[in-house]
């Protein structure tokens, strides 16, 4: 469960773009910046898949679920097949619960939240601060943006997103170990109706907690 826990929280962080007008080709990184600065909650479903690269890269069979998120530091990252699992923050902690197992772990979202991925959707407006951000040219009909953490002590080595039409449609997370995390999204909406309650985290009856603050 660890493993698969730390990747799905790094992947929470799905990627942005936003809607230039009539431009389906406009440069990744002009969407990239006016997406940030224009969206401020946004949800969707996504599918992950992870590729080990042994003697041929290896990918795993689809993980799907949805998302949801707001500015600064507040997402619902929900994974519905093939395990139930959720990680909510709700700006100030993280909890990550494992139906299965009734448990709840609880992190602090602290600074880490700005030099880690999770900063591109749900940090603040400040990225180029963490990441440096570059062109990565045009692949299987998207628009692709390198991000590159300035620190050496994240989890992952590079960020990609792949924009079309204004909109996020896949991320790729390279981590040190030879692992990617691909990720596909659909149905995404930008600054959609949330209620004020929508990311307070409700203790499950009976679930055992693990506070790691």
């Amino acid at each position: 469960m660890g493993i698969s826990l730390k990747h799905s929280l790094s992947v929470v962080v799905a990627a942005g773009a936003l809607a230039l007008t009539g431009s389906a080709y406009a440069s990744a990184l002009a969407q990239f910046k006016t997406f940030v600065a224009t969206t401020k909650s946004a949800r969707g479903e996504f599918t992950q898949r992870q590729v080990k690269k042994t003697e041929g890269s290896k990918v795993s069979a689809p993980s799907t679920g949805t998302f949801v998120f707001a500015r600064p530091g507040k997402f619902i990252w929900t994974y519905q097949k093939p395990y139930d699992q959720l990680l909510q923050a709700d700006g100030d902690q993280l909890y990550i619960y494992d139906k299965d197992l009734n448990q709840v772990t609880i992190k602090k979202l602290g600074n880490a939240l700005g030099s880690s991925p999770a900063a591109i959707l749900f940090g603040s407006n400040d990225l180029e601060k963490n990441f440096t951000l570059s062109e990565a040219g045009t692949r299987n009909g998207l628009e692709w943006l390198n991000a590159t953490p300035k620190t050496k002590d994240t989890a992952f080595e590079q960020i990609s997103i792949g924009l079309r039409n204004g909109t996020p449609e896949a991320m790729e997370l390279k981590d040190a170990f030879g692992q990617t995390s691909l990720l596909a999204f659909q149905k995404f909406e930008k600054n959609p109706n949330l209620g004020a309650q929508q990311f307070k985290f409700v203790m499950p009856k009976g679930a055992d907690v693990f506070d790691s603050n």
